[in-house]
């Protein structure tokens, strides 16, 4: 299966619709978001441009928790979990977290096929044993070429593809 990954997006809907578009073209089945949606509208629109199964963490930036909650029950493939989603995945056990520091012992601990973090806004892939752990970027763009990830579930690969 494959599992777009996204992260932090700051309300900019313009590259979180591009990104949306890309993902449909990879094929992904599954979407993770690994918070920074900011405004509960960008959850809406992140929740109406993809009819799959929806996972998020929230980020240091989603100031309304209340009201993404409220936003996020409108949608019922939309699942968040705060601060930090275990997941079993097509047989993978997988971690999702905003924080960068958290998700680099998370994968050190061996107990997750993939981890994935978000927060520092910077594309990298690092294999730590037996666990992947990986950041997409940003679909913001603030800090370089905006992107996001690709997890295939039966290689264990992950690949950034870029919104350029």
């Amino acid at each position: 299966m494959k599992i777009a990954v996204l992260s932090d997006c700051h309300d900019h809907l313009e590259n979180l619709g591009r990104a949306l578009a890309l993902v449909k073209e990879s094929g992904a089945e599954r979407l993770f978001y690994l918070g920074d949606f900011c405004a509960p509208f960008t959850l809406a629109a992140l929740a109406e441009g993809f009819a799959g199964p929806v996972d998020a963490v929230f980020g240091n930036n989603d100031g309304d928790i209340f009201l993404l909650c409220r936003v996020a029950g409108k949608f019922p493939h939309l699942t968040l979990h705060a601060p930090l989603a275990e997941l079993e995945v097509d047989g993978r056990k997988i971690a999702l977290h905003h924080y960068p520091e958290i998700g680099l012992r998370l994968a050190e601990s061996q107990a997750y096929d993939a981890v994935f973090t978000g927060h520092d806004h910077r594309k990298y892939v690092h294999q730590k044993g037996r666990s992947l752990w990986a950041n997409p970027g940003e679909i913001m763009g603030r800090f370089g070429e905006p992107s996001f990830g690709v997890y295939d579930t039966g290689s264990g690969t992950f690949q950034h593809l870029s919104l350029d």
